[in-house]
């Protein structure tokens, strides 16, 4: 339960409103740091939920499928260049990307994590490596502003961040092909 008073704590932290508007202001910030930090706050806080609600994980995500399609929606929904504006200027939408992450995105994916096989595992890897790199092609490519809370230098800058983040995913990935993490355990 440590874990899960953890991803509490972290939880409460992202949400007080001088730390949500700070990483919020800088556009690489708010997508790189404050989003993922939100969906390891919900993995940290998911053991909590899996304790207390056995049978609605087993009923519902009982091979892990489920939990990563709802993930890869999510996470690809606040991906888009809207979805990060509308979280800047309505609140509901920033209401719901503080509930979305953790505990739709967050909770599914530690609970899907270990129900899948190396396919549905891999299948994540390849999905944040492409959409990494149509990402960071998207925002390095437009010429047009495509978030009006962002500068266009904000946004060239997030475009590359998002094509290293995909090269690491891809350089990681690679090396699970070639090495067997369970030898080193």
């Amino acid at each position: 339960m440590k874990q899960a008073m953890y991803g509490l704590a972290l939880y409460i932290f992202l949400i007080l409103p001088p730390v949500a508007t700070l990483m919020e202001s800088v556009m690489a910030i708010h997508m790189h740091m404050q989003m993922p930090l939100l969906v390891i706050a919900g993995m940290l806080m998911a053991k909590f939920f899996q304790i207390k609600f056995p049978a609605f994980f087993e009923k519902w995500n009982s091979n892990g499928v489920p939990g990563l399609l709802l993930f890869i929606i999510i996470w690809t929904y606040w991906m888009l260049p809207r979805t990060m504006d509308e979280a800047l200027t309505l609140q509901s939408i920033e209401i719901f990307k503080f509930i979305s992450l953790p505990f739709l995105a967050g909770i599914s994916l530690r609970d899907s994590w270990r129900k899948l096989d190396n396919r549905g595992k891999y299948s994540i890897y390849i999905y944040l490596i492409l959409s990494s790199i149509v990402m960071g092609w998207l925002y390095i490519a437009s010429p047009e502003q495509l978030c009006n809370n962002y500068l266009i230098v904000e946004q060239r800058a997030l475009g590359w961040s998002f094509v290293i983040v995909g090269a690491c995913v891809l350089a990681y990935f690679i090396q699970l092909l070639f090495y067997d993490p369970s030898e080193y355990e």
